[in-house]
């Protein structure tokens, strides 16, 4: 392995403008308090505000006007609010979000779709993170950088300005069809009734969920409580789409949680070119949502990093984490990898890229570097002589390391070969972290005879490290 000198760490400065929200009650309190204020001290607040945050936006007044837009029905009914009242408000109701104030890591990279105005050997590539910041809450942020022939990074610098993408709306569930699907549970009578009596005609799954923190209460044991909220909520279709503006780099561009799904995070992106039969290309990317009880498997759909589709995953075999898209169809069907019991590898096979029914064990842990658990370290990686696999294992003092096995290409149930060593483990300047003695990844690639492995450090930040592709093969089939 040869590692590249560089360190991609957390920036504390890249935040983002949030909805600060603290109830209905308070909020009036506040409005209150600025619907009193004199016009020319309203005006002299907001210059202080403007002069202080709007360096730190494209378009401050566009943050405030939609903040305000949150809480304008709270506002005394007929009263005349004048524009600098309503961003003075919109103020009182913004907070700045640090993406990556705890951590920035777990990083995959894929071929960008734009490859012009290259030299011989380079390519350019998308490298997305999980960046982790207060209360422990993760997004994807993305850099866009060029891999040259000798398989050295170079990425461009930082975006200074960050934005969400805009929801264009959450799929709308008919409750008609739930109320056939929940008949399958066998819920009490009187829990039943009452989800049913809350439904309007057609809702989507932040409405239910809210709709079940109510109706669930009645169960004692919280364990029994929150099995029964996930085996409704997995009935309730959880898609939503995010859209960029065109004028945004990506750079600038945050998956940030918007649904109660992932109110606590997105965790893990596996990103992956995925070629279909006609030879068209499509981006996709698994990872893990997490609302603050349990994990829902999902994942992303993109063409061009602008438009997103986010889907969740069904099935028996989409539970847990470490889920991870073959790049292609394999017989006809699609092919995943996946950690369903949180010890050994599982891969899948299916005719629908969202429902995964039938897992088949596909290595457990074997040597002492993973005796704890077996994981993939991102979508496998086609070569002529196989399935390359870069794994991830834990042994002892939780300790990670990264590994690699081959699969046959036509048969990937079958293991040609294995790695009986790490690939790649901590060093000693590598070691601490917010979790210590670390490394993992969430996608590779292969580039001019090299596979380029992007890695997190312990947890916190983000290096890269490269072996030539003919070397490993010769070990993996010794």
């Amino acid at each position: 392995m040869t590692r590249k000198n560089i360190r991609i760490n957390p920036d504390f400065t890249r935040v983002i403008p949030r909805f600060f929200n603290s109830g209905n009650e308070r909020s009036l309190q506040i409005i209150n308090k600025v619907v009193d204020m004199e016009e020319t001290m309203v005006c002299e607040v907001l210059d202080g505000v403007l002069k202080e945050f709007s360096c730190r936006y494209k378009n401050i007044h566009d943050v405030f006007d939609n903040h305000y837009s949150r809480i304008s029905h709270l506002v005394p009914s007929g009263m005349k609010v004048t524009k600098e009242r309503q961003h003075l408000l919109g103020a009182y109701f913004t907070m700045e979000y640090s993406l990556e104030a705890a951590a920035l890591f777990n990083p995959s990279v894929v071929e960008a779709p734009d490859q012009s105005g290259l030299q011989p050997g380079e390519k350019r590539v998308i490298v997305s993170f999980r960046a982790t910041g207060e209360s422990h809450i993760s997004s994807i942020v993305f850099r866009q950088g060029i891999i040259d022939k000798d398989c050295n990074i170079t990425l461009d610098e930082p975006a200074k300005f960050l934005q969400e993408g805009k929801l264009a709306g959450e799929k709308r569930n008919d409750k008609e069809h739930f109320a056939r699907q929940l008949t399958q549970l066998r819920l009490p009578e009187d829990l039943h009734v009452g989800i049913l009596h809350q439904l309007t005609d057609d809702f989507t799954y932040s409405e239910i969920d809210v709709i079940l923190r109510n109706s669930l209460r009645g169960i004692k044991d919280p364990t029994d409580q929150q099995a029964m909220k996930q085996h409704v909520l997995e009935l309730v279709d959880a898609c939503y789409e995010l859209h960029f503006s065109h004028h945004t780099t990506l750079g600038e561009r945050v998956i940030f949680p918007v649904t109660y799904t992932e109110k606590n995070g997105i965790e893990d992106a596996r990103f992956v070119k995925f070629i279909d039969e006609e030879g068209s290309c499509t981006y996709y990317a698994t990872y893990t949502a997490y609302d603050g009880t349990f994990i829902l498997p999902k994942l992303i759909k993109t063409c061009d990093f602008i438009h997103f589709e986010v889907h969740p995953l069904y099935g028996k075999g989409a539970v847990n984490k470490n889920l991870a898209l073959f790049p292609k169809k394999i017989n006809g069907k699609y092919a995943m990898l996946s950690r369903i019991d949180g010890v050994n590898n599982y891969i899948m096979f299916s005719d629908d890229l969202y429902d995964w029914e039938e897992p088949q064990l596909l290595q457990r842990p074997k040597y002492p570097w993973e005796f704890v658990q077996i994981g993939n370290a991102g979508s496998p990686l086609w070569t002529e002589k196989g399935w390359l696999i870069i794994s991830h294992g834990v042994g002892p003092m939780r300790k990670y390391c990264l590994g690699a096995a081959l699969f046959d290409l036509n048969d990937p149930t079958r293991e040609l070969g294995r790695l009986q060593y790490p690939l790649l483990m901590p060093k000693e300047d590598e070691r601490d972290g917010y979790v210590p003695n670390v490394v993992y990844s969430c996608g590779a690639m292969i580039h001019e005879g090299q596979v380029f492995i992007p890695y997190a450090v312990s947890d916190y930040a983000s290096s890269f490290a490269s072996v030539p592709l003919d070397k490993l093969l010769k070990a993996l089939l010794k």
